[in-house]
């Protein structure tokens, strides 16, 4: 007989396998690094138009080599246009620590949408992690499944909140390597911690419904 533990493990491990690569895979995550490596040493070397020109060559190769291989090319797409959305600002600036502007304000409106989404019972992680795995609504209708939800959602607007906050600070500062090396640092790593946290949370949250559902039967 198979164990229904193990059996909700392995499907609660496939769906943050799937929501991993919704986000481009733990590769993707790791490519989406690979711009801001090339950029900060090349503005020291080459200046501001430089290194532009060195991140775009780097999104567009990361690119090409996903093309090569076969891979599923939506995330190096949007890396790349989100790498020319940072170097226009950058280039408009005229400044190279304006190329992390974007990412700052976007982790702001991120944060916003996670608090929001809690407040009005819709937690967006819920949405979200159920919607890429086509399980539908239904999720809302037991209350520690919400809860878990409401806490998973939380994790990852502490998240954002933290990774404005530092990389916000380093913007003002003109601080543009160690800005380079916390949104390396808070990026993936932060990413993949709470992938886990939202795991662990839901595991827990189907557990206690599955003891409050047999209890009554």
């Amino acid at each position: 007989m198979t164990d229904p533990d193990a059996a909700r493990d392995a499907a609660d491990e496939r769906k943050a396998g799937t929501l991993l690569e919704q986000m481009g895979g733990v590769a993707g995550l790791i490519y989406s690094t690979l711009p801001i490596l090339v950029f900060v040493p090349a503005n020291t070397w080459f200046g501001l138009r430089g290194a532009i020109i060195a991140a775009l060559a780097t999104a567009a190769a990361i690119l090409a080599y996903r093309l090569y291989r076969r891979e599923d090319v939506t995330p190096a797409i949007s890396g790349f246009f989100g790498v020319a959305i940072c170097a226009f600002i950058a280039n408009r600036t005229g400044d190279a620590k304006g190329y992390f502007l974007f990412g700052i304000w976007t982790m702001l409106v991120y944060s916003a949408l996670l608090i929001v989404s809690i407040i009005v019972r819709w937690p967006l992680i819920g949405v979200l992690w159920n919607a890429v795995n086509g399980a539908g609504t239904a999720w809302r209708r037991h209350r520690p499944t919400l809860i878990a939800y409401d806490l998973a959602t939380a994790v990852w607007a502490v998240v954002f909140i933290a990774r404005y906050l530092v990389q916000h600070h380093l913007y003002d500062t003109g601080r543009t390597g160690l800005l380079a090396g916390a949104r390396i640092g808070m990026g993936w790593p932060l990413t993949i911690l709470a992938v886990v946290a939202t795991v662990l949370l839901v595991r827990r949250a189907e557990r206690v419904e599955d003891e409050i559902e047999s209890a009554d039967s």
